[in-house]
């Protein structure tokens, strides 16, 4: 499904400011497979996100993705198959939309737009639905502006937004780490049904030890912009947060 094949990253080179933010990572990720990500600050999990989603070209290496090489596909092109939740949940939606209209933007992150697209009854019925599954009490909020949302509200929608159109890779930079300890739990869970309910590939970069504890497939450490651990299947569900913080 992906393959980082030998990807190295370097800014500021040549400068008293050089970071040598990958160095030489090869990581292979099999379809529906859930990562977690780990690692200190300025260990390389972001730069990796980043470099996956094309927002930087690598200096070396190669970016597969479903057997197309799309390491010099530039970011706005590789969007039709990568979707991406960020940190900041403001970062997911257009505040001074609707819910319907956002819904509606995300569905057509693929397609051609025209303006006979619209959100007509077909289109609104199915978003309630979708909306009315997550429990939050949000389907009959579908003409309300984004921005007057919370932050856990407005992620959970930005991560059922993630799957309204067709996409090959879930992105997830820390998705709840900005939020309150309750309603991070919940995005989580959430998160994690998405992902399972749509066999999504997907990568979560976190902080949490519990929840690369909880949820995913496997576990990949980084330190220094390279891997220190792989642990997936029988090893990682005997995994406790406690192994892990001894990682670190």
């Amino acid at each position: 499904m992906v393959k980082i094949e030998g990807v190295s990253k370097i800014f500021n080179r040549h400068s008293a400011d050089e970071i040598k933010a990958l160095n030489d990572v090869s990581i292979h990720i099999p379809n529906h497979e859930f990562v977690i990500v780990l690692g200190s600050n300025g260990s390389g999990k972001s730069t990796l996100l980043n470099i996956l989603a094309g927002v930087y070209a690598p200096d070396a290496g190669k970016i597969i993705l479903q057997g197309t090489d799309v390491t010099a596909q530039p970011e706005h092109l590789r969007s039709r198959s990568i979707s991406r939740v960020f940190q900041n949940p403001l970062s997911g939606t257009a505040a001074g939309l609707t819910v319907l209209e956002n819904f509606r933007m995300a569905s057509l992150r693929t397609k051609n737009k025209s303006f006979t697209t619209g959100t007509g009854r077909k289109f609104r019925n199915t978003v309630k639905e979708k909306i009315a599954a997550l429990g939050l009490g949000l389907e009959n909020k579908l003409d309300v502006p984004m921005g007057t949302l919370s932050g856990g509200q407005r992620q959970s929608l930005t991560l059922l937004m993630s799957v309204m159109d067709e996409t090959k890779l879930l992105l997830m930079d820390e998705p709840a780490s900005a939020l309150d300890p309750k309603t991070a739990e919940l995005v989580m869970q959430i998160a994690d049904k998405i992902i399972r309910e749509n066999q999504l590939t997907a990568i979560l970069v976190t902080h949490q030890l519990k929840d690369a504890v909880r949820y995913g497939d496997r576990i990949i450490m980084m330190s220094g912009g390279q891997l220190t651990k792989d642990v997936s299947d029988k090893e990682k569900t005997e995994l406790s947060a406690e192994d892990i913080f001894k990682w670190f």
